[in-house]
Order: C-alpha cells, then structure tokens, then sequence
C-alpha cells in the first residue's frame, strides 16, 4: 500500500452516520467511508509516524471502524473525530518509536523513521528539528490534543470526542502543550528564522 486512494465522486456530499447505519445491512457501502476520510488520517498518521506505518495505522483504523460500525453514536453526523480517535489509540501503541523518531530529528535533522516528512512540502512544521525537540517532551496526552488540533484540524469538542476525555481535559492539555513548546522554541536560537518563516500559530 502506497497510501489511500483519491475519494470517488460524490462520496464526499453523503452523511456519515448515514453511511454507517446502511452499511450494517449493505457491508459494501462502508467504502465511502473509507474513501472520503482515508487520506486525511494517512497524512496524519505519517505526519506522526512517517509514511510506513501510516499505511497499516490507516488500514487497521478502517479495519477497527468497520468491526464496531454497529456501536457508532448516529448523533455524530461527521465520522471524523471517531475515525481520529481510533488512529490516535493505535498511533499512542508506537509513543516510543515516534517519540525515539522525534528525537533523533532534533539531535541530528534527519531519522529513519521521520525522513519520509521532509518529502513533503506541507510538512514543513513537522521537519523543524526545534519543533520535534519540544514535541518529544510532551506527554503522549498532550502531544495527541495539540496534534489533533494542530495537524487533523480538529475543533476542540471534536479532539474531547476523538478522545474520550473531558472538554475541559482538551483545554487544560492545550495549554499546557502549547506552553512548554513555546518555551522550548523560546530558548532554541535555531527556531527563530524558522519561526519567522513558518509562523506556528497554533502555538498562540
């Protein structure tokens, strides 16, 4: 697998939760799923842990999505913050390797693991070796609620649903993240011309 295919036309204007309640008597419809929210939680995935284990977190993400369709809160129109949420669980079971991975970007700006980011333009952020010094630093919490909002786009009650944890959980970890990868940044005269580049608001 090299990574999800582009979603079919139209499956992108269907309702989700629709999708899933149909797909319990008509398996094959599941497939819509897959194919309008499998790239973006590829990109974020090998964002995370770079593009070889993207393939099999997305695989097995779809894979978990499927075998529990059935308990899927119809409430929830957008799967999205589900589908994050079971990626984030599987991405948290490789913490040590993303965090040895960050790391190694920090110390020396390139990593096995990690050299599949530098391939890509839009992964600028994730490629700053200052930036993966701080990440490293995060608890797995904190790193998983600052990433969901900072790579997935997620909202803050979409990252609360994602994860199963309290609105004001998401806040609290939020700050604290963005706090002490401020500092990190703040003391590491490296960032300073990739921060003027860059611009990570998200660290606001």
């Amino acid at each position: 697998m090299t990574g999800p295919p582009p979603a079919r036309p139209g499956t992108e204007r269907e309702d989700d939760a629709d999708v899933i309640t149909q797909s319990l008597d008509e398996p094959e419809l599941f497939a819509g799923l897959y194919d309008r929210h499998a790239p973006d939680i590829h990109r974020y995935a090998a964002r995370r842990l770079g593009e070889g284990a993207a393939d099999d977190i997305t695989a097995e993400t779809f894979l978990i999505a499927f075998r529990t369709r059935d308990r899927y809160d119809t409430a929830h129109r957008l799967a999205r913050p589900w589908l994050y949420g079971i990626a984030a669980n599987l991405i948290g079971k490789h913490r040590r390797t993303e965090v040895r991975a960050l790391k190694a970007l920090a110390r020396t700006g390139h990593d096995s693991v990690a050299a599949s980011w530098s391939d890509r333009s839009d992964d600028r952020l994730a490629v700053q070796a200052p930036l993966a010094g701080a990440l490293a630093k995060l608890s797995s919490g904190d790193r998983h609620v600052l990433l969901l909002v900072a790579w997935a786009d997620l909202g803050y009650q979409e990252v609360a649903d994602a994860l199963r944890i309290p609105l004001g959980t998401v806040r609290s970890r939020l700050n604290r993240a963005r706090r002490k990868v401020r500092e990190a940044l703040s003391t590491d005269p490296a960032f300073t011309s990739a921060e003027q580049e860059l611009n990570p608001s998200w660290t606001n």
